[in-house]
């Protein structure tokens, strides 16, 4: 299961209906949103991963950061903390505001919604994606197995492919490399 159907389908729905909620919007724009926005993150991640040190980054990030909750418990959407370990996860991914207004601007330009709106979605999001990140790689055997590094980090990668597979073809080596051209 990919990233976007995990938050999605978390607790029945419940994590787009709090969202359409808190913003007060309809759940098929909130879902329409969340879809909107998380492929920057996705690319965003895939950047990171992609330097040096990167994964062993993703990796610590997961360990400590019990992101798993966000995704467990809609009601973390409703609270202040969530916001302020989203745009902590946005400025690490992302970078600068700079970039986060963009992807909320080019996503209003998609949905129709508010740009001030989705600016203001794009950290619960980045804290759902982390949590889902999170409960796809302790899925197969626990992110302590995976943190050693060699083997084991490669094993996490692999648990990871749908989300990093950017176009669905089963490889994520092509995405990174898409990914670097951009950046030469």
């Amino acid at each position: 299961m990919n990233v976007l159907d995990m938050i999605l389908g978390a607790q029945n729905g419940g994590m787009v209906d709090q969202m359409a909620k808190n913003f007060g919007i309809g759940s098929s724009d909130a879902k329409n949103a969340i879809s909107k926005l998380l492929p920057s993150l996705t690319r965003g991640i895939q950047k990171n991963i992609s330097q040096p040190g990167g994964l062993d980054s993703l990796l610590a990030a997961l360990q400590k950061g019990n992101h798993n909750k966000y995704i467990d418990n809609p009601d973390m959407l409703n609270s202040r903390d969530t916001v302020t370990d989203g745009n902590n996860i946005l400025g690490h991914i992302l970078g600068s505001k700079d970039v986060s207004r963009n992807v909320a601007g080019h996503a209003s330009a998609e949905t129709g919604l508010d740009a001030g709106i989705l600016k203001k979605m794009l950290p619960l999001v980045a804290s759902m994606a982390m949590g889902a990140i999170g409960k796809q790689a302790s899925g197969g055997g626990g992110l302590s197995q995976l943190a050693g590094g060699g083997s084991q980090s490669s094993s996490l990668l692999g648990s990871l492919s749908s989300f990093l597979d950017a176009d669905k073809d089963g490889s994520i080596a092509d995405d990174l490399l898409n990914l670097a051209k951009k950046f030469f």
